[in-house]
């Protein structure tokens, strides 16, 4: 759809004739079929404040390494039109084989890029990540796919390793196990691919904070606040005793959340806290055996 606008001069002809192209918001000078602006709208609204500073204002939306092309690549659009008329059969050639060459330029990993990134918003919701989660999550992969790490392994599972890694790192208690159910890939796939990313990209990651972890266990098991801080005066003892070192903090927790519900009389299986830990039974009550007889001693 055109619409017919004046009083602006087309500063390469200087003509006064224009017309807007609604689909894509270019003012055109119908005489020599200059593009004047690029988007037309209410430009109140159209600003948006990306900066802090007072008076900086930008009309483009923030960039993201959880984009491809990081929020700022451009693709040669298929409508046929220039000026609201049709182009000639040479000139439609000519963009035919620009789209081409702009596909071939892009290349696999750019289009690789793209499917781990849609990936990736999914996983945004279906773990409930925060957004500096995910823009750490793309820096690795990006990274990763840079020296070469994605190929031969499951996109899902490095994707996964990267989330499990960036929650290490920013102290944030997700369980393994939460991001094996939502990438639908195994844990020796996503383990095998955690320690090729530590390895190649020379990550360190931190240790879980074991009463984070007990915090999260008790919510998800539905036991009891009371119990809770049982629990926690529990596991802070065993961080101190130096048990804790070289252990599982989620296991740690499930077996001192165990221990405090027994002897709080709270009724709660050992499989159903393995499971909100995403450990198994066995080694909640190895660890349950570990804590009892350094309390006996």
């Amino acid at each position: 759809m055109l619409i017919k606008s004046a009083g602006i001069i087309c500063p390469n002809c200087g003509d006064g004739q224009k017309v807007t192209d609604v689909e894509s918001g270019e003012l055109i000078c119908t005489k020599c079929g200059f593009v004047i602006r690029e988007r037309v709208g209410n430009e109140e609204e159209d600003w948006s404040v990306l900066a802090r500073e007072p008076g900086s204002k930008l009309r483009t939306s923030p960039t993201s390494l959880a984009r491809s092309g990081m929020g700022l690549s451009t693709i040669i659009g298929r409508p046929d039109m220039s000026a609201g008329s049709g182009l000639n059969a040479a000139m439609r050639s000519t963009f035919d084989r620009l789209r081409a060459w702009d596909f071939r330029i892009k290349g696999q990993d750019e289009r690789s890029l793209r499917r781990a990134f849609v990936e990736l918003d999914r996983l945004r919701s279906a773990l409930g990540l925060s957004d500096a989660i995910v823009e750490k999550t793309a820096y690795i992969y990006r990274r990763a796919q840079e020296r070469g790490l994605v190929r031969g392994r499951t996109m899902r599972a490095v994707l996964g390793a990267a989330i499990y890694i960036v929650q290490r790192e920013m102290g944030v208690s997700g369980t393994l196990q939460d991001i094996i159910n939502a990438t639908n890939t195994t844990e020796k796939d996503l383990a095998r691919a955690y320690r090729i990313l530590l390895r190649e990209l020379d990550l360190k990651v931190p240790m879980l904070d074991p009463a984070k972890c007990v915090s999260r266990v008790a919510s998800k098991a539905n036991i009891s606040e009371r119990t809770k801080r049982k629990a926690m005066d529990m596991i802070y003892n065993v961080i101190k005793s130096g048990l804790a070192a070289g252990k599982d903090p989620m296991g740690l927790a499930a077996s001192v959340l165990y221990i405090a519900c027994t002897s709080s009389g709270e009724p709660k299986s050992q499989a159903a806290i393995a499971d909100a830990a995403g450990v198994s039974e066995v080694t909640l009550r190895k660890n349950q055996r570990m804590i009892i007889e350094q309390a006996a001693t």
